[in-house]
């Protein structure tokens, strides 16, 4: 069985690969959020990047559910995720009555849902911060020193990641990559909802399957997305064996 060490520098090699190769924005900031709940103890994670406008939105999340996703949108107008991307600063509360003192609103959102912790980490490089990577914990506790530091590298490759384009030069650039990497969400999420009830399956699960082809067939998943809105791809291939 990996230890906890091995699968912390598998997920780093998994991430810093996607900077010497073509990759799927959105697929980066997937494994990332997945492999952050696993490794750091989370019920469930998130990522808000800024878009074109300067306004938080969910690039890639855990659950589909409409709770959760709530959550996050309030999270995006107050929260740890707005406070982490606006200083820079790794944020972790101690507690839920830290919730409470610094952000009441979505401390009683959160707390209801059965989150008692938050931990946000910036996605940054250098001075420029494009988003948050968001852990939601059942327990309470602040993320210690050895966790934070790994967090925050885990979250720095990702940036790099995302950043990555062999021209990127200045902000202007960089944030027009991202604008182009939430607006291929639109083909994915109706994706989802189409395999979804065509399958008769939940949209975590019919996410999921989009994935995997994807990396099966080495596609980036809008274009897988955008084959199975076209019925250009068959479901029952999609799907595989069940």
């Amino acid at each position: 069985m990996e230890t906890r060490e091995e699968r912390l520098l598998d997920t780093l090699v998994s991430l810093t690969d996607n900077l010497v190769v073509d990759f799927d924005v959105l697929d980066v900031l997937q494994t990332l959020v997945d492999r952050s709940v696993e490794l750091f103890d989370a019920a469930a994670g998130a990522i808000h990047l800024v878009n074109a406008r300067g306004e938080l939105e969910v690039a890639a999340s855990t659950s589909e559910r409409s709770e959760f996703i709530g959550l996050l949108q309030l999270d995006a107008g107050e929260g740890p995720c707005i406070t982490a991307v606006t200083t820079g600063e790794l944020v972790t509360s101690q507690d839920s009555e830290e919730l409470i003192r610094r952000w009441p609103r979505f401390a009683a959102v959160s707390t209801q849902r059965g989150y008692l912790g938050v931990h946000a980490i910036p996605l940054r490089l250098r001075d420029d911060v494009i988003g948050s990577l968001n852990l939601f914990r059942e327990t309470e506790g602040a993320l210690n020193g050895i966790d934070a530091r790994a967090a925050q590298a885990l979250a720095d490759v990702a940036t790099i990641s995302v950043l990555q384009q062999r021209s990127l030069e200045t902000a202007t650039v960089a944030a027009s990559q991202l604008q182009r990497a939430l607006d291929t969400k639109v083909p994915i999420e109706q994706a989802k909802g189409y395999v979804a009830r065509a399958l008769d399956i939940d949209i975590d699960t019919a996410r999921e399957l989009l994935r995997r082809y994807a990396r099966t067939h080495q596609m980036r998943l809008s274009d897988v997305a955008v084959a199975v809105t076209r019925d250009e791809l068959d479901l029952e291939t999609l799907a595989g064996p069940r």
